[in-house]
Formats: C-alpha cells, structure tokens, sequence
C-alpha cells in the first residue's frame, strides 16, 4: 500500500538554503568583509577545493564499504567530450556535497577495478552507490551538466519520496491517500535534467518529509489541471492542500506557482503555503509584520468591525484562497484602539519594497484587488472572458456541495410543482392529499439548496401520479411549523398521510432514489392476500407489476390465524420498511402447509428476488416490531451481493469482513468484457459452493464491477496501493484490524485454495498488503456558534425555549436523533433539543443558526 513516506530533515542544506534565500544582506556584508580583509592583509590564496575524488582501487572498494553514498565515473582516455563532462562532474562535486553524496572518478589506465573498468560500455557509464549496491547507472549523455547531474542524482536517491504520474488517475490516487495525512507538491517539467527538474529535487530533499512530491512529464495531467495549452508552458508547480481534507470523497483545493521553477521561488512558495490564510490582527497596518514581510510578498489589509466579522471572515478567506501564494491577506479589527485608519477607508496595502508605506483606499469591488498587483495589458472581449474563466477556475471552495451551489447561484428554481407551505397551510395541506411528500429545509444551508434541484426533478416525475403531492417548507422563514414538527435536520424529507405518523426518508439524496421511495410508499403495505393464487401472484411478481424495477426483492409474511400469531407485529414492521421494499400478507388456513414444504415454523416469511428465482424461507422471532423490521432487512439482503455506492451501508452495518472480488473496468472492450463475466462467473460458482458448505458464513462474500461502480478503482488502490490484474479477491476486515490482504494473484481461484489462504489469515501466517488508515470523518470546517455571538451581544435573545414536538395536534418522539440531537444520517442540524435531554454539549456538526 502506498504511503506518504518520512525521513529526516537535512539540517546542514536547511541552513544552507536559510542564509543564500532568507539573509541576502547579510550574506553580502559577509562577502565585502572577506574581501576587505584580503585586500587590507596578505594577499587572499586560492586553494583547490575541489570535491572530487580520485579514487583508487583500494579507495573505491572502501567507499563501498562505508555505506554511504557515491556517484562514480570510470574512464580510460580523456578527449574534448569527456574533458567538458569532467569539468561539470567536478562542479556537481561541490553541489552534491551538501546532499551527503560523494562524487568520484576512477582511472581504469591505472587502476583496473573489476566489473566497472572492463566492457564496451567503459566511459559511457556512470554508476550511483549507496554502500556496495548500484542504485542506478545513467549514460554520459543523460547526465550532461551540473544542473543534469544533480537532478537525475537526486531523483535517484529520492526515489520513494517522489512519485511520478502520468496520467489524472494516478494523481488522483495519491491525493486519496495524502488526504488528512500531507498536503502534495506536484511539479511540471518538460524535460527531466533541465535546471527546473534540478530545482524540484532540490526542494524534495529539503520539505520530502512535509509534503507529498509528484513529478509529471506532461500530458493529460496538465489538461486535469486546468491548463488549457500544455505546449505554451515549460514547467509548473501546484500546491494541493490535501492535508486538511478528512473525507475521501472532497477535492483538494490547489494553487499554482505563477513565477519561474527555481530554487529560492520554489523555497518562497511554499513558505507562503504554511503561512495563515488570513492573519487577524488589532494592531495598525504599519505595525503588522508577517511572514509576508519576510518573503517580500504583497501584504493587502481589509477592515472589520464586530458587527460585520463573520461575513468580512467569509469575504477574506475567499479572497486570501484566489490570491494564495502571491499576496498575503490580514483582516484588520478596526474597533481596536490601536487601529488609527480613518473610517472612509476599508481597505490598504503595502508593497514588498523595503521602505514602502501602506496605502490606503476604499475597495468597492473585489475585482479591483487584482489590478493593484498585476500588471495586465489591454486585452479584447474575448481575452476577459478567458481571464474570468482562469479565476473561476481558481476560485474552488473546499466543499463540493458548497461550491456548485455558489456557482449556479444565479439560476432559479421552478417551484410551480412544489407546494411552498407556510404556517397557514400546512396542517391542511399534509390531510388533503393521500401522500404529501414534504421537504423541509433552510436556504443558508448548502446540502438543502443542492437537494432542492433533485426535488425539483423528482416533482416533475411524479407530475401525473394520482394521490402523490410535493411539497416544501422553508424553516428559515417558517421556524415555528418545524419546531412544531420536531424537524432538527436539514434537509428532512417526510411522507405524510391522513391518520398516520409521518415516515422519514433515510435514503440518499438524489432524485432517483427519492423518486423509488416515494413510488414504493405509494404501495399499500402489506398487501393482503387472500387466497393461495395470490399469495403465488405475488411472489412471482405479477402483482403490481409495475414497480418490479423499484424493488424486485418481495417478502411474504405467513401467518396463522389465532390472534398471537404476530399478524399484527407484521403489519406494523412493514408501515416501517414502507418504501423500502414490497410486503404481502398471506394468513389462511394454507399457511401451515406451505411452513412445512418450505421446512420453517410460523410465524415465518418467504422471500423472492424475482420470477424465477429460488424462494428463500426465514423463520419470524415474535419480540418487538423494531426488532422484526430489522430480521426482515437482513434477510432482504442479498447473500452474495454486489456493492454499490447506494447499499454499502447496508452491508457494513452487518459487522463481518469483506470477501470482496473486484471484477471488470471502465475501459473494458466487448471482447474483454465477455471474457471478464466469464471469469467472474466462474469464480462465483466457486463462491457459491464454498457458501453452500456454511465455510463461509463468517465473511460476506461480495463483488464490485469496477464499470458500473468507479469508486470501486478507489477502494482497490486504497487498499493494495495499485490495480492488480482482474478479477482479485480481497478481503478487508473493516470491523477488527483493518487489515487488507489480497489472494495470490498467481494461484487460481478455486474453493479449495480460496479456504485455505483464509484459513492462513486466520492463524495469521499470511502478511497483510495494506492497513486501512483509521480516518476520522469530521466537519468540512469547525462549527460557529451564531446564538453564543448573539447573546454575548443582547444576553437571553438568542436563548431557546424548549419545542413541544407535536404533529397534528399529537406529541410525538422524533425518530433518527441522538440524544445529541444528531441525526443517524448525518444531516445538518439547526434546532437544538432542550437542554435537559441534550446532557453535555459535544462539538457540532455543521453550522447552527
């Protein structure tokens, strides 16, 4: 499994940079003081220092022997050619010094050292050790000058700490595996050798153990990075701030380098990237000194008061991202008696030259940031566009969700098919139609805003459905009627129906997946059925035909007629998995001989997956009707399932390891596709047979089609750190030691060899090919406490009264909430419980208003 490796700084190179980047006066006071004394004293000798090392036999031998690292030439003749690349091989000497690498040359006229000194490639070759081992031999043409030498040499050495990638994928598998853990560096050169690549590697070995680096050549990488013209550039670096990103499923925000690939460039940006986004103060801008100051970066001040902060926070931190790593960003509190600035202004900025003063302005509009610190020619309409097209392309906030609903901002929804209700309304709309499919949500809240747009899509599906009416309810405005509702989440979509309690939507929230449940509730639950050939009708599913393509999974519940025999826990159990799937009800005098040709005792349900299929008999226990629910979804699943984005919670929350196969590929022709559902075919019946025997009813066999489902390319290269040859077979134990191992990819997967290499994990004789990091899934940012703001402001405005959670005139218990006042899906909480039942308060989740 690949891994952000770590090493050591290099305290000498780290010095070493600080003084020829960070002290340029000192330096050079340091040189006139050297030149002084020569001139006033004897007269200054110049030594031959130079590094390179002439080594003999005995010599070479002993390098080898002390471990450390070497870059050795062996020649036998000298004409114009290898006199040039002598001279820079010297030079390299010097430079490779402060790497820990020894640069040497041996003699093979004089000195015959075995195995280097012989052969047609003598002279051709230079050869890199560390210790007695070859690292890597370059031709003599690869390594042309110093600039050559020390970026290949340095490559070589780095070697684990710098990936290459060649295409997006790749770079996108390293960002999965750095995020939460280091942010990556990636660099852009045309040609490895040139002074850039040299550039890149030296800045590897000083931040190699801060930061992921990638290196690319080229190609669709670029295009990925929003460069519209590869061949116009010649080099390029971005910074992907991955470090903070705790889930797998957000981007990382990225910023490029806008100056040439050299060192001290590549030095100073990425110093700019540790430094804060924005630097709050209550000092006068005169006064300030940040790392800017140091760097000779741009520092530009905005004013804030207190009644303004969180949305100047807002404007600041999206203004500092577009202007990463070219100007700094302080956001000024102009209530501070320190702060002299007069009010007409609400802006200023200070140059990197030394001595300028800060100027100060009014800033009406943000756009004019930017012609303060570049110098852009007059350009045509069309160019503007482009320019505008770049910045919208820098301008990526942190949370997808966030961001596409800040970019469509502008376009308007049509609501004509969804009822907007308000406090007037609602109690008459949720009892005046059969199914009243009812969103709640708030308009600051991205989550919802997005949603909206799938609601839209689902009411326009629905348009014609007899009986079925969308609706929605702003709790912004209408704080009274989802307080009434107990509603605490958002978004929170209901089903409400005259005489029944409101059933919640737990699916995801995407329009098809709504647009099933609200088909499925439409279903009268359970069906009854009263005679044997329905009963048969049903399970063969020509009863209600028509959402076989919403669930084709139907559950028979077979009851006896006495009245404990659990009918009425049944019908219960199935108004809660309404929506999910399709009951029936067969409890005539048959029932008891059906129990016994399918060999289970009554209570008891019958299962089929679709006409056709083998009927799966399950055995009912009589406890509570949560409990009963919950028997009939574990048996809807499917034993052998295929994994998808949708079900996957489904079947984690069954706690057993996963005996994962991945089959196919998004790129699969026909051709290899038949021959991949051929072999996964095949290594299903060896599956099944193995299940069949009950070997493995400790695991939960299951497969990923890495067509149908491409996340699942993620999860493999996550887990094993590549894509191996497909099909493989995994098995992730998620729930005890979150170890991944990986069959033998060279055995065939056979049942027999399949049950002993899990048998060798279980006695622990099989080494694990990756660990699944323990990832924490927190909040995109820490929660803001709007309400403590406000009663520090007006104390007891903000206070809240403790809501009575009534539906219809009936009190009634919120489902899906923790005592927390968290919702078992994870949606955006806005209404706290009383304080009583909340105990003490944990850090929230998402932003409360």
């Amino acid at each position: 499994m690949n891994r952000i490796k770590v090493k050591t700084y290099r305290p000498k190179y780290v010095r070493f940079l600080y003084l020829k980047h960070l002290l340029p006066s000192m330096a050079w006071a340091f040189c006139f003081l050297v030149f002084f004394l020569c001139i006033k004293t004897t007269p200054c000798v110049t030594a031959n220092t130079s590094k390179l090392i002439d080594h003999t036999k005995t010599s070479f031998l002993e390098a080898l022997q002390s471990g450390k690292t070497s870059f050795v030439y062996f020649g036998n003749q000298v004409n114009p050619t290898i006199r040039l690349f002598l001279e820079h091989l010297e030079k390299s000497a010097d430079a490779l010094e402060d790497y820990g690498i020894l640069v040497a040359k041996v003699n093979c006229t004089k000195e015959r050292v075995p195995k280097y000194c012989t052969g047609e490639k003598l002279m051709k070759k230079v050869y890199l050790f560390r210790g007695s081992d070859v690292l890597k031999n370059f031709d003599a043409d690869t390594v042309f000058d110093v600039d050559a030498i020390v970026a290949h040499v340095l490559f070589a050495v780095l070697f684990n700490e710098v990936r290459y990638v060649q295409t997006p994928a790749e770079l996108l598998s390293i960002e999965r595996i750095a995020k939460g853990l280091a942010d990556v560096v990636l660099a852009y050169v045309q040609i490895l050798g040139l002074p850039e690549h040299r550039a890149v590697m030296e800045a590897t070995f000083v931040y190699g153990t801060k930061y992921q680096f990638v290196l690319t050549t080229g190609g669709s990488v670029l295009k990925h990075m929003g460069v519209e013209d590869p061949s116009s550039l010649q080099s390029g670096l971005w910074f992907l701030h991955c470090k903070e990103v705790m889930r797998r499923s957000d981007p990382c925000h990225h910023t490029a380098l806008k100056r040439p690939l050299t060192t001290l460039n590549i030095y100073t940006f990425l110093q700019l990237m540790e430094a804060p986004l924005v630097t709050e103060t209550r000092m006068d801008p005169t006064e300030v000194e940040t790392v800017h100051n140091r760097l000779r970066t741009p520092l530009l001040f905005l004013f804030t008061q207190a009644e303004t902060l969180a949305v100047d926070r807002n404007t600041a931190e999206t203004l500092a991202w577009r202007l990463r790593g070219e100007v700094g960003l302080a956001l000024v509190h102009r209530d501070s008696p320190d702060v002299k600035t007069p009010q007409e202004y609400n802006a200023a900025y200070r140059l990197p030259a030394e001595g300028s003063a800060v100027k100060y302005f009014t800033l009406k509009n943000i756009e004019e940031v930017f012609s303060l610190f570049r110098e852009e020619p007059v350009q045509d309409e069309e160019e503007d566009k482009e320019d505008e097209e770049d910045w919208a392309v820098l301008d990526v906030l942190d949370d997808e969700v966030a961001e596409s609903v800040y970019r469509d901002r502008d376009l308007g929804l049509d609501l004509e098919l969804i009822l907007e209700l308000t406090a007037d309304t609602f109690n008459k709309a949720v009892t005046e139609y059969d199914h009243v499919v009812v969103l709640f949500f708030v308009k600051w809240d991205a989550v919802s805003m997005a949603f909206m747009q799938s609601y839209q899509d689902v009411a326009e599906t629905l348009e014609g459905v007899a009986g079925v009416q969308l609706a929605c309810v702003d709790c912004g405005e209408w704080t009274d009627v989802c307080s009434s509702e107990g509603v605490s989440a958002f978004p929170t979509v209901r089903v409400y129906r005259p005489g029944e309690p409101p059933q919640p939507y737990r699916g995801m929230l995407g329009a098809e997946s709504l647009s099933n449940f609200i088909m499925l509730c439409h279903v009268p639950t359970p069906v009854l059925l009263p005679s044997e050939e329905k009963a048969w009708s049903f399970l063969g599913g020509e009863l209600h035909q028509g959402h076989a393509a919403l669930s084709p999974v139907r559950v028979l519940g077979l009851f006896g007629s006495s009245p404990d025999s659990g009918r009425g826990m049944f019908e219960e159990a199935a108004r809660l998995l309404r929506g999910e799937t399709v009951l029936g009800l067969f409890s005539e005098t048959q029932t008891q001989k059906w129990a016994e040709d399918y060999s289970v005792t009554l209570p008891a349900i019958l299962l089929s997956r679709g006409p056709g299929t083998h009927i799966e008999p399950y055995s009912l226990h009589l406890s509570t009707v949560e409990e009963m629910a919950a028997d009939i979804r574990k048996a809807v699943l499917d034993s052998f399932p295929e994994l998808t984005v949708e079900n996957l919670p489904s079947y984690l929350e069954l706690g057993k390891p996963l005996l994962l196969l991945f089959v196919g590929d998004e790129g699969d022709e026909e051709e290899e596709e038949e021959e991949g559902a051929r072999q996964y075919e095949a290594v299903r019946g060896e599956l099944r047979s193995l299940q069949g025997t009950g070997r493995l009813d400790s695991y939960l066999p299951c497969w990923i089609h890495l067509g149908r489902t491409p996340s699942g390319r993620a999860v493999l290269e996550s887990y094993l750190g590549s894509v191996p040859m497909l099909p493989a077979l995994v098995l992730s134990q998620l729930s005890t030691g979150r170890e991944v191992f990986q069959y033998p990819p060279e055995q065939p997967l056979l049942s027999e060899g399949i049950l002993q290499w899990l048998q060798r994990v279980e006695k622990k004789e099989e080494q694990p090919a990756g660990v699944i990091s323990d990832e924490k899934w927190g909040p995109p940012v820490p929660f803001y406490d709007f309400l403590s703001i406000m009663d520090q402001e007006a104390p007891g405005y903000a206070a809240q009264k403790s809501p009575k959670l009534k539906i219809s005139g009936r009190e009634v218990e919120e489902e899906g909430l923790d005592k927390e006042g968290i919702s078992g899906d994870g949606r955006t909480l806005n209404h706290k419980l009383p304080k009583s039942q909340l105990g003490p308060r944990p850090p929230h989740q998402h932003n409360e208003l």
